[in-house]
């Protein structure tokens, strides 16, 4: 425990992975476990005194994250870059800290970053797989077309009003949006969603690929998914998917103190091998 004295501070970076499985999101709420709750719990044993965390994002229930951004104020008597492991060793098993350094006094977790980035996982095959599950919505209703679905995400790019994948009980005042980039991907059984906006509705990234499913199998054109969001149908936005398909994969700034291996693509990717290397005696 560190004594609460007038000491000098400095602002700790963290890059934070954790599964969302066994949390109500990220931020505090009452009887709920949250990340922020669990940090902040872990902060105040070791510092003393009650320390809040800021997050880049506040993820729902039950979604991930694979390099998600937070900071706090703390003394100096402990070096940056040893928070990590000081917060490792007490932290639960689905939090982890990849890394920790030093920013300046103005710079923010959520106010800094230029832009976050989402992936949605989806598995198609027919059979079930009890070491995906935990990170994908697994789809075998009907087969999916990526193509479609990218059809139906390029006109996405921009800035948009998306009042059509805005969930009710936000307290965000519009739903303008500016989309950065969006893509479609196909490996094998498994379906990637990935978008990038300066910013994400509530409950956007879910109920964006609830619609996009039925896109991709072929139930709705990608101009009739434009048009609905284009006139902010929000009514005919009938599903969300499942929560434990999403993660929030990074996020951008234009100052960031971790080198890229600690934060762009950290979500390790699903590979199978295919029943034509077996019979080929390849395994």
């Amino acid at each position: 425990m560190i004594s609460v004295d007038l000491q000098p501070t400095q602002r700790i970076a963290l890059v934070i992975q954790y599964l969302g499985t066994h949390f109500h999101g990220w931020q505090w709420q009452p009887n709920h476990r949250t990340i922020q709750e669990e940090i902040e719990l872990v902060l105040q044993s070791t510092l003393g005194f009650p320390v809040r965390i800021h997050g880049a994002g506040r993820t729902d229930t039950g979604v991930h994250a694979a390099a998600q951004v937070a900071h706090f104020n703390a003394p100096v008597v402990i070096p940056a870059h040893r928070w990590a492991s000081i917060l490792n060793a007490r932290l639960p098993e689905d939090i982890l800290i990849r890394a920790s350094a030093a920013v300046s006094d103005n710079w923010h977790a959520r106010f800094s970053a230029l832009w976050r980035r989402y992936r949605y996982l989806l598995y198609t095959d027919s059979h079930p797989n009890l070491f995906v599950r935990p990170f994908c919505w697994h789809y075998y209703h009907e087969p999916l077309s990526e193509t479609l679905i990218q059809q139906a995400l390029d006109p996405l790019i921009g800035h948009h009003h998306l009042a059509a994948f805005h969930r009710a009980g936000s307290k965000r005042p519009h739903s303008w949006v500016d989309v950065q980039a969006a893509k479609c991907d196909r490996q094998g059984p498994f379906v990637s969603i990935e978008v990038q906006a300066s910013g994400f509705l509530y409950g956007m990234m879910r109920l964006l690929v609830g619609l996009l499913v039925q896109v991709g199998q072929g139930l709705r054109s990608p101009s009739s998914f434009t048009n609905l969001w284009t006139a902010e149908r929000r009514g005919d936005v009938k599903y969300s998917a499942p929560a434990q398909g999403l993660c929030l994969l990074r996020v951008g700034y234009a100052e960031f103190p971790f080198p890229p291996e600690i934060w762009f693509d950290t979500q390790p990717s699903f590979v199978f091998s295919s029943l034509s290397d077996f019979s080929n005696g390849v395994i």
